[in-house]
């Protein structure tokens, strides 16, 4: 949760806006505008989204409207799409999130590899059930991935395809993280499953390591040879599908040694039940949900775009 700006908002639609989900360090990288808002009325709180400034709005508010549609477990249940066609917005029921991002500075640094596995393990159970939709998410990052306390959740859908029509060259793309485009995607390919595996496999790195472009020793050796494999440029060399990755993250013999922590049984993802995110992190979570409830409205302002439905 980070302060306004002079640039930011006051209003998002029938929101207040009171505060930046995402930090300026990370903001390159980060394929929306993400606030927490608030109605006047002070009873619903908010993750509103709006385009990147010199975005495209109609391509933003296809690929907003379309994950709304998605009923995916681990993806952000998007309640409402709104706006006009020059402001497109969309807002979800507020919890206690952080970016990846977040955790890791939260954190002090790279997670453990049993938190990477786990984290992997329902980022690719999540990939498993949108691809079996013959959807593919293309946008996945590390500012893709909310982290709450019942596990991480999947944003920015369709930020590649949002970034620029097939065909055009992706690569270098303000909010795009160059280090998760694969290399077919990069160069305005469309974007299929085998893209979204490179993505999930640059995220892993990023999580392990802080990078999402690692040298292969700065990797966990028990993740080295799966994320390497998501990493290459030729997609016949990567896991042949999310499936494939999952069954690799859960195995009994990927998680045989983790420091002398069990790892959970063939098919089971993240459980925060049985695996707690770090102390530090719970932490910042909870920092957030006090500083966003002792927020206080700030005097009605002139709207920043219509509450108008454009679905």
């Amino acid at each position: 949760m980070e302060r306004l700006r002079q640039d930011d908002p006051s209003h998002i639609g029938p929101y207040v806006v009171l505060a930046r989900l995402d930090a300026d360090s990370t903001e390159r990288t980060v394929p929306e505008r993400r606030y927490l808002g608030r109605t006047a009325d002070g009873r619903r709180t908010v993750l509103v989204c709006v385009p990147r400034v010199g975005a495209d709005p109609s391509r933003w508010a296809i690929e907003a409207e379309g994950a709304r549609r998605l009923s995916v477990p681990r993806f952000l249940g998007i309640a409402e799409v709104g706006g006009t066609a020059g402001f497109p917005w969309y807002a979800a029921p507020y919890t206690p999130a952080l970016p990846l991002p977040a955790v890791l500075a939260a954190y002090g640094g790279p997670l453990p590899e049993a938190t990477v596995r786990r984290l992997g393990a329902a980022l690719a159970e999540a990939l498993v059930a949108v691809h079996a939709q013959g959807v593919t998410h293309a946008g996945l990052s590390p500012a893709a991935v909310l982290v709450t306390a019942g596990g991480p959740l999947l944003t920015c859908v369709g930020a590649v395809r949002a970034a620029a029509p097939d065909g055009v060259r992706r690569s270098g793309l303000p909010g795009l993280d160059p280090g998760c485009l694969a290399v077919e995607q990069a160069s305005g390919g469309r974007p299929e499953p085998l893209g979204d595996v490179f993505a999930l496999g640059a995220v892993l790195a990023y999580a392990s390591t802080g990078h999402t472009v690692p040298e292969q020793s700065e990797l966990p050796p028990g993740l080295r040879r799966l994320i390497g494999s998501c990493l290459s440029s030729d997609p016949s060399a990567r896991p042949r599908s999310a499936q494939e990755l999952l069954r690799e993250l859960v195995s009994p013999a990927a998680g045989r040694d983790l420091g002398g922590e069990a790892y959970p049984p063939a098919g089971t993802a993240l459980d925060h039940a049985a695996v707690p995110l770090p102390g530090r992190v719970v932490a910042a979570l909870a920092a957030q949900s006090a500083a966003l409830l002792a927020a206080e409205l700030p005097a009605a302002q002139q709207p920043f775009a219509s509450p108008q439905k454009v679905h």
